[in-house]
């Protein structure tokens, strides 16, 4: 079997012979769970004070005095007020996280690599590509596989005259119309604006296309030595729309080469 591969103005360049990571079985079980896993690789401990909520100059009144038995600020203006314990105001928190606390999950290398081949494989599947919520009414093949001249464009205008070419734009308005502004942390956080994924290029030598690329809402470029599933399945779901760049195959499956050995027959 054979895929096209096409050049950055659209018309078929030529055909290769089909990428046997393409025959990697599609486990979506285990897409799902590795990729929990391994977003806990970029979340930050966090924890709580020690003394927040204590450090208070409060104690206990004793009894006979018709008060309830909990600390009191001892000074004024706010002598009398209850203080420290977790009902009154400004006291501790009850159950608050720990620094001890493990987020971080620890995930078996050979099956990591194994799910990572397997989301790559399901990005040639063209139901589970639509069934993620990708427009890919105009794409003109899936997998799409392109010349490597688009590693070479630096302008973000050139790029988007590609994409338009190569029938992905549809899927970027979908993500610009997807934009929604949410408020609380978040907004303060810098996270106010969210909006859904768009398409994936993976590329073998940057010569300008990151550049080029990082200014359109919902695309991600990565290299083919560094892909892994926070990009191929954004959470959690299989069937990212991804443009391949023709030179990569080589490098994944040089990088895959044990799993296709166990799960392909060559």
């Amino acid at each position: 079997m054979e895929y096209p591969v096409y050049s950055i103005v659209g018309e078929e360049k030529g055909k290769i012979k089909k990428p046997v990571i393409f025959d990697i079985p599609i486990r979506l079980d285990l897409i799902q769970r590795l990729f929990h896993y391994q977003f806990t690789h970029r979340l930050q401990p966090k924890g709580r004070y020690p003394l927040a909520g204590r450090d208070r100059s409060a104690e206990y009144f004793g009894v006979g005095l018709g008060l309830a038995r909990i600390p009191r600020y001892k000074t004024q203006p706010l002598r009398g007020v209850g203080a420290i314990v977790a009902m009154a105001r400004g006291g501790r928190r009850p159950h608050v996280t720990t620094p001890e606390k493990r987020i971080h999950k620890k995930i078996n290398k050979k099956e990591l690599k194994f799910a990572i081949a397997s989301a790559i494989a399901a990005t040639g599947n063209k139901e589970l590509v639509a069934k993620r919520g990708h427009i890919i009414d105009e794409v003109l093949n899936i997998p799409l596989i392109v010349s490597s001249e688009l590693e070479e464009i630096d302008k973000t205008r050139e790029l988007r005259e590609v994409l338009k070419v190569l029938g992905v734009w549809p899927d970027i308005e979908r993500v610009r119309n997807s934009i929604k502004t949410v408020g609380g942390k978040a907004a303060w956080r810098g996270r106010r604006i969210k909006h859904r994924v768009g398409p994936l290029i993976v590329y073998n030598d940057d010569k300008g296309i990151v550049k080029a690329a990082r200014n359109i809402m919902g695309v991600d470029v990565v290299s083919a030595r560094e892909v892994s599933l926070i990009h191929l399945a954004p959470g959690g779901h299989a069937g990212r729309l991804v443009i391949w760049i023709e030179g990569v195959f080589p490098i994944i499956e040089e990088r895959f080469k044990d799993v296709i050995i166990k799960h392909v027959v060559i």
